[in-house]
């Protein structure tokens, strides 16, 4: 992105911490359906159908989207489901 005088670093710095990111959880051989279930239902928030249809997704397309926001709010949740042994990353 080319900088105008409209956009000082300030204006970049400040929409970066509004910009949404997404939390993608990959698939493994390691954690079983309910594992992971429990997991995304703790950490992310979901409901017990989320959840189920996030796990079948990241099963059977070898990746999902849990959860999208900001860095700041994502990076927590990140840190703890790897924490609990589960393949993600912040995109």
């Amino acid at each position: 992105m080319k900088m105008t005088e409209k956009q000082s670093p300030e204006h970049i710095h400040k929409h970066s911490e509004t910009k949404l990111s997404k939390i993608v959880l990959y698939n493994d051989d390691i954690n079983t359906f309910d594992f992971v279930i429990e997991m995304l239902m703790r950490y992310c928030e979901h409901s017990l159908e989320q959840a189920e249809q996030c796990a079948l997704l990241t099963h059977y397309k070898g990746k999902s989207i849990v959860k999208k926001g900001t860095y700041q709010k994502l990076e927590p949740i990140a840190s703890a489901l790897l924490d609990k042994g589960l393949s993600v990353e912040i995109e």
